[in-house]
Formats: structure tokens, sequence, C-alpha cells
């Protein structure tokens, strides 16, 4: 770790961003001038950024179960709380696919956004720079702060530059998400008084009884498990993704709801692994009951985007379904799903912004027979609509197969009702394609031409990603599953320990 050693690099990437917001803020002129110098500042700052996210994937140690890139400096010694980061192989690769869907992002709204162009492109720094402190803090003071900071741009890129009802949407977004999240602000103060201490370390190993246990497991699921979000704490999901311009919506979904599943896997698990093996039956039903309920509602959608919106939410029930069967091979599935839905998605929200941008219309009824004049933009299309339904030699088939597997240790029928995502997606989102690409030749499509150079630079490195995941899953799943396997050892050890504590009492009675 030659480069790592010398260099405090997560501050950097944590500053980074940061750094070009203020540039942004600061940004003098009018007019087209102004615009296309934030466009510059922000994909500068976002390519550099990910450039130097590379170091952390060329340098980690796989076989490692720790954190490494370690920094620690005192903040408030006094309260316990310091300046502490680290990544492992839990947090690696949702880092990297955070600083990998930014500057693709920007690139996306290049022609997409033309008012307040400047802010648009602070607010999307903001977001980034927020998501890399919630996937490398080591405190819990320095992780609440960062994800609470993840509502403010979040909710302005809804609000500011959304559809006609985006003042709801976006109200409607940071209410919920930031009204769940001080539930676990009771868990930090908790947390805090019983061992004096915020940092994760401390905290993921300390064990808590198992009443405190439960009662933290609940406030967990409700604060992550709205922004993952789970059902039914899903209520701002169609709103927000509907009305949010589609490079936002990218970083919502591809990102965003990342950092809920990130928290369970993190904090519920980590914090109250006897409450989390206690209630997982629960939560992988709440997880099959979210595959097919948005799968159902994307069946019945005229509107593309909430189509793949709700297939999003579908997805993300799988995520669920695989933490919670507390396997090696679900939580690993469960990761696995996790960067590919966030690059898949990403992908299938930027083709129909396209589609929609040319013609005018996201109706599936008034946007048909577009491989005529946009061959490209369908091929790219059909790659990411097969990637989104499993399809083998794609990243979708993967992290499916791992979490199926995984739920099939606990239960059978949980495993093939989860594995119904497939069936119901292939519906949803064939008859989206075959419509929107091959159906009969309408009036709005005669006005639509193929895609620029710069959206092939959007699309196809999204495509690449998703066939390389499929066809050499290997070279993502060494990251995170040494990390996963310590996990389910340490949450059977849990049990273990209380099973052992329990007999005494039993053979007392007997």
């Amino acid at each position: 770790m030659v480069i790592a050693l010398h260099l405090p690099i997560l501050s950097i990437l944590m500053g980074l961003p940061i750094f070009g917001s203020f540039l942004l803020l600061f940004l003098r002129g009018t007019g087209i001038s102004q615009a296309a110098t934030a466009r510059g500042i922000a994909l500068g700052v976002s390519l550099i950024t990910f450039l130097l996210s590379l170091v952390l994937w060329i340098e980690f140690d796989p076989s490692m179960t720790g954190l490494q890139f370690e920094e620690r400096a005192n903040w408030m010694p006094g309260f316990g709380v310091s300046y502490h980061l680290g990544v492992d192989g839990f947090s690696l690769l949702l880092l990297l696919l955070t600083t990998l869907l930014t500057p693709i992002s920007i690139l996306a709204a290049w022609r997409v956004i033309h008012e307040r162009v400047s802010h648009y492109m602070l607010a999307v720094l903001m977001l980034q720079a927020a998501m890399i402190g919630v996937f490398v803090a080591q405190d819990f003071v320095v992780f609440y702060i960062s994800y609470e900071a993840t509502l403010v741009p979040g909710s302005l890129l809804i609000g500011l530059w959304g559809g006609p009802r985006r003042a709801f949407a976006a109200m409607k977004f940071f209410l919920l998400t930031f009204g769940s999240s001080l539930l676990m602000l009771l868990v930090l103060l908790y947390a805090w008084y019983v061992t004096g201490s915020t940092d994760m370390d401390v905290l993921l190993h300390t064990r808590f009884p198992m009443t405190a246990q439960s009662l933290i497991f609940l406030a967990f699921v409700l604060a992550f498990g709205t922004k993952l979000p789970i059902w039914p704490l899903h209520s701002w999901l169609p709103d927000a993704y509907g009305e949010a311009p589609a490079p936002a919506t990218a970083l919502l979904s591809g990102v965003m709801a990342k950092a809920g599943a990130y928290g369970l896997l993190r904090f519920a698990i980590g914090m109250a692994p006897d409450a989390a093996r206690h209630y997982a039956p629960v939560m992988m039903i709440l997880g099959v009951v979210g595959v097919i309920y948005a799968a159902i509602i994307a069946c019945a959608q005229t509107d593309m985007k909430k189509m793949v919106a709700y297939s999003s939410f579908s997805h993300m029930g799988l995520v669920v379904v695989g933490l919670f069967s507390l396997t090696t091979e679900g939580i690993d599935g469960a990761l696995f799903q996790m960067v590919s839905h966030g690059i898949i998605i990403a992908g299938l929200f930027f083709c129909v912004s396209m589609v929609s941008f040319r013609a005018g219309s996201r109706d599936f009824a008034k946007v048909t027979g577009v491989v005529n004049y946009a061959p490209r933009l369908a091929a790219l299309a059909m790659a990411f609509s097969m990637a989104s339904i499993g399809l083998p030699g794609t990243g979708g088939f993967v992290g499916e197969v791992l979490v199926i597997f995984g739920a099939l240790h606990v239960n059978v029928w949980l495993a093939l009702l989860a594995g119904t995502s497939m069936v119901l997606g292939a519906i949803y989102m064939l008859s989206f394609y075959w419509r929107v690409m091959f159906g009969k030749l309408s009036g709005a499509v005669s006005v639509l031409h193929d895609m620029t150079r710069l959206e092939m630079a959007v699309l196809v490195p999204l495509v690449v990603l998703t066939l390389w995941m499929g066809f050499y899953p290997t070279s993502f799943t060494r990251v995170f599953n040494a990390s996963a396997h310590a996990q389910v050892v340490t949450v059977n050890a849990h049990e273990h320990a209380l099973a052992s504590a329990a007999l005494p009492v039993v053979l007392s009675r007997n």
C-alpha cells in the first residue's frame, strides 16, 4: 500500500467534491459561459475523485476482514468522538460505485439541465461527498452527519430541477427520511451513554442486552429501511424517482438507496446480532413482499420512468432477503446485487431519459418503434433490460442467484418466492422493451435521432461493467467475501453464546 500509506486518501476523497462545491459556489459569470464552466469543474473534480478511488481498489487486500486505509484523529475526546475513517470489504465497492456514477450522471445531465447549472452541479458534488462519508465513516457521529447530509442535496435535486410535482415529492422525501433517521440519533445517544464512545469498533464489539438490541434493531430498520426502501416504508419512492431529473434519479436509486442497505448490514446486524437473527424471518418476508408487490405494480405502469422506479424497489427487496438470510452466500449476493443494481438501474434511467427527452413523453402508448430511428440506443437499452431480469452473463444474474442460494439455507418457500423476481421482472421489462423499441411507429418517435457521442460515453462504460460483472464475478466477490463470512461467524457466535448461557438454566429446572 505504497500510495495509500503516505496519503490521507479517504479524507482527500471526501474533500475533493467539497472543494469543487466551493468553487461552484463562488463561480462568477452569466449565461452559457458560466454553465459551461460549472459543468467542466464538476466533471473534472468528479473524474479526479474516481481515479483516486481506484487506488483503493488496486491496493486493497481482500484477505483481510478488518479496516484498511484507516485515518484517525481526536475530534471531541472528552465525549469519546473521533474523526475515524476506514474501508473494508463491505464499503469499498459501494464507495467505488459512488465515485463512478457521479461523473457519469454529470455527463448525462450535460444537455438535460439548463437552468441554474452551477447550483445543480454543486448539489451533485455535495451529494457525492456525503455518500463517500457514509461509506468511509468509522465513528457513529461522523456516519450520522454524513447520512443526514445526503438529504439536503438529494431534496434539492428533486425540488428544484424535477417535474411538475417536484415540491411535493421533495418535501415527502425529506420529511420521511429525516423523521425516520431521528430514531438512529436516539440509538447513537443510548450507545454513547452505555459505552462512553461513538467509535464503531467499540460499538460493534459491545454486547447489548437482548431487550436493548430489539429496540436498536427496530430503530435501525425504520431509519435505514425508509431510505432503502423496505416495504411498506416506500411511499416516497414513486414521487421522488418520478419527479427528479433522470441523472439525479440515477444517483438516488443507484447510490443513495445503497446507503440504507449498507446501514442495515453495518449497524442493524452488526450492533444487534441477536435481534437480527431473531427477527430475520420477518425481514425476509418483508423483502419477499417488496419483491412481488413492486413487480406487480411495475407491470401495471404506463409511465416508463415509474416502471423503472418500481423495478428498482423490487430488486431492493432481494437485497433485504440476502442480508437477513445471514449466510455467506446471501450476504455476498446482497452486496453483489447492490453494486450491479446501481449500475443497471442507472443505465435504465439514462435510457428512459434519452428516449423521453427526444420524444417529449414517457408514456408507453406514445413512444413506440424507437429501434427504427435509434438502433444504437435500442441495443444498449436491451443490454440493461436483459441484465435487469437476470440474464446469465450479466451482473444481474449473479447477485440474484447468490441471494436465492442463501435463502435456500433458511427456507425453501421464501427462496422460491424471492426467485419470482426473475419471472415477474421478465414480464414487465420485456413488455416495456418490446412496446417501446419494436412497437408500431408513432408520430413522436419520428423526430428521434440516434445517440450522440456524449450519450455513448454515458452508457457504454455501464454496459461494459455489467458484462464484466456477469462474466468475471469473482473480481468483485473476492473483495467482500471474507468480510461477509466474518459477519456470519460473528452472528452465529452470538447465537451459540446465548445458547450456552441458557443451558445452566435449563439443567437447573430439570
